[in-house]
């Protein structure tokens, strides 16, 4: 995905993309000029605060100024090999106290990198080719608590997940019926509106849900909790 000067500036503004008033976006990335016209398009775009950094554990060092919320890490992935890219993810993910959720953009489309990378927690993936639009769409779908993954990629994954052992059911039990009812959407491919609509709660209240669910089960995302559900449900 590549954000020139000109293709910003005649970008059509589109609508319906704005998230949660108060959130941060953190660009992960040592482009600074392309990262910086990335940032203040985003921000007149979705309200949020954005910050850049080279470093992604720069952002370890101000997670604790905004922990009480639900932030955005992009990190920016051009020129990076398979095993760069998840080492650099998995040193994150293993130091980050608080629930950030994760995507990566311009990746190269002939990585293969994205089942390895939902493992880790990842919420979705941007390719180089993405247009400005897409990248919006989709950032409002990560913090609305959805994955921005392709469809053949997903069900490649619960395909798979469906040969593998049955983790204890046991777990289960550990579950509220509510959570249970929340879960059982995930796994059908529910939205977070959708099952707030279904259930008469919330988006508030099910990204709630979800939150206990995954500390609850022990996974990092929506598909790998749709894995668990088909398993264990």
């Amino acid at each position: 995905m590549v954000f020139g000067i000109m293709s910003v500036q005649k970008t059509e503004k589109p609508t319906n993309h704005k998230p949660s008033a108060g959130k941060v976006i953190y660009i992960i990335g040592p482009r600074r000029l392309q990262n910086e016209l990335i940032a203040s398009c985003l921000k007149r775009e979705t309200g949020a605060k954005c910050i850049i950094a080279e470093d992604i554990n720069h952002i370890l060092e101000n997670d604790s100024k905004y922990h009480d919320r639900s932030n955005l890490v992009l990190l920016d992935c051009q020129g990076k090999d398979s095993k760069t890219l998840l080492t650099t993810l998995k040193a994150y993910v293993e130091k980050k106290q608080f629930r950030n959720y994760i995507v990566l953009f311009d990746v190269r489309p002939d990585l293969g990198i994205e089942k390895k990378c939902m493992s880790e927690g990842i919420q979705g993936v941007f390719y180089e080719q993405d247009s400005l639009d897409i990248f919006l769409k989709g950032v409002q779908a990560v913090y609305n608590g959805e994955l921005w993954i392709s469809r053949k990629i997903m069900t490649n994954c619960i395909l798979e997940g469906k040969d593998k052992d049955k983790a204890s059911k046991s777990s289960s039990t550990n579950l509220t019926q509510r959570e249970i009812e929340v879960l059982a959407r995930i796994a059908v491919g529910a939205t977070n509106d959708e099952i707030a609509d279904k259930l008469c709660i919330s988006s508030h209240t099910v990204k709630t849900h979800l939150y206990n669910i995954f500390k609850k089960i022990n996974v990092p995302n929506r598909l790998q909790a749709a894995l668990w559900a088909a398993k264990n449900l």
